[in-house]
């Protein structure tokens, strides 16, 4: 995360003595990215964080894959994936490789029953539908429809939904997120010209400090299994902490498109990097205001990275017969473009009301059985006139 940020109560001095009001001391945690390297934040806990009573179970869930070595354009129709009541349950994933996890989640119920942590890797969700709050060690964050929510690994969270109908898009990367280097000063801070700025970030508030015993249930991802461990105190017992890594949450209303005379290509609407994928967020936009521009996006070839399209909201004028819900895979090797008729029809228009959410990874993805489920089986051919 780009901006300093902290809540609750700690010491002036780092790895200093924090005495509680009452007697003895709080206890300090390092919580870093990339060794002692990357953004890290210092948390001080009313109990030791250490504390394991019994680990219960551990089993799979890497996903199963359909495809290995995929060359074909996929659609898949998002929301035939059937809710589920379980938050972890509900998650599937669609398209994966060696640095991500790209999935859907059609949770019902609120996560109270255990918490999670996911040991691996940063989560991405993006709220198609839905509100409620993510309950983290850090603070709590408030969602609703639109909203990205950056989860760094490591973090221990709950989800509170106010909804049943709940749709959620999301990515498991095994690097961490950043805001583009290219929108940001030498200290970081965003430039001018970036389409977001330290503003529109939905930063962790009410902080939540349980100092409780008992059994307490934490379910850890690690290496494609969940761990089912008991922990002897609560893990919302944090009374203050500072630095730059915690969950935040961003809006994909608050994206400021960038447009010019012609049509711009796809990293004007970057929004996310790691070191192997970059996000993408499509929003309503003015189309390009030369006297013979042609809205629609031009052919391109997939050479270096596989595209992935979400798409959320609005007509996107690229393409023929899509819906809410629906991803699309453009695997690289082969080019993609407009469906027939779509750059014709987009001349003379003034605007779009698109939402889409893109993933562009530098790895061939795979593609899951749970994927091929909701494959529609023809939008390869989607071309063909």
């Amino acid at each position: 995360m780009p901006l300093y940020h902290k809540l609750g109560e700690f010491p002036q001095k780092r790895h200093t003595q924090f005495e509680k009001p009452n007697g003895g001391f709080y206890y300090e945690q390092l919580f870093g990215t990339e060794g002692f390297h990357g953004h890290s934040s210092l948390s001080y806990h009313v109990h030791r964080p250490t504390q394991v009573k019994e680990i219960l179970n551990s089993y799979s869930v890497e996903p199963k894959i359909a495809i290995g070595k995929n060359i074909k354009s996929l659609l898949f129709k998002g929301f035939e994936l059937k809710p589920e009541n379980d938050f972890l349950d509900s998650r599937k994933a669609m398209l994966v490789n060696k640095d991500c996890i790209i999935g859907l989640a059609a949770p019902k119920e609120s996560l109270r029953n255990y918490f999670y942590k996911n040991a691996d890797a940063d989560e991405m969700l993006f709220i198609h539908r839905g509100k409620g709050k993510l309950r983290t060690m850090l603070g709590n964050i408030p969602f609703e429809y639109g909203d990205y929510l950056i989860i760094p690994r490591g973090i221990i969270y709950q989800i509170d939904f106010e909804t049943e109908d709940n749709r959620l898009f999301y990515v498991e990367s095994y690097s961490p997120f950043y805001t583009p280097k290219r929108y940001k000063n030498q200290s970081g801070q965003h430039l001018e010209h970036s389409p977001f700025c330290e503003r529109d970030f939905i930063l962790p508030s009410e902080l939540e400090t349980h100092d409780e015993k008992d059994d307490f249930l934490i379910k850890i991802k690690k290496e494609g299994m969940i761990h089912e461990m008991v922990y002897a105190t609560h893990p919302f017992d944090v009374v203050g902490w500072d630095g730059y890594n915690f969950p935040y949450g961003f809006s994909i209303h608050n994206f400021e498109p960038i447009t010019g005379r012609v049509h711009q290509p796809p990293p004007v609407h970057q929004t996310f990097e790691t070191a192997t994928f970059v996000v993408c967020s499509f929003c309503p936009r003015l189309y390009d205001y030369h006297p013979k521009a042609i809205p629609a996006p031009y052919n391109h070839s997939n050479i270096d990275s596989d595209e992935v399209l979400y798409y959320v909201d609005g007509d996107f004028m690229s393409r023929n017969n899509i819906e809410q819900g629906h991803i699309t895979l453009h695997p690289k090797g082969i080019p993609h473009g407009p469906a027939p008729g779509a750059m014709e029809r987009s001349i003379g228009h003034k605007e779009t009301q698109e939402l889409a959410v893109m993933v562009d990874t530098f790895r061939p993805l795979m593609v899951t059985e749970e994927a091929m489920g909701l494959d529609d089986g023809k939008y390869y051919k989607s071309w063909c006139e």
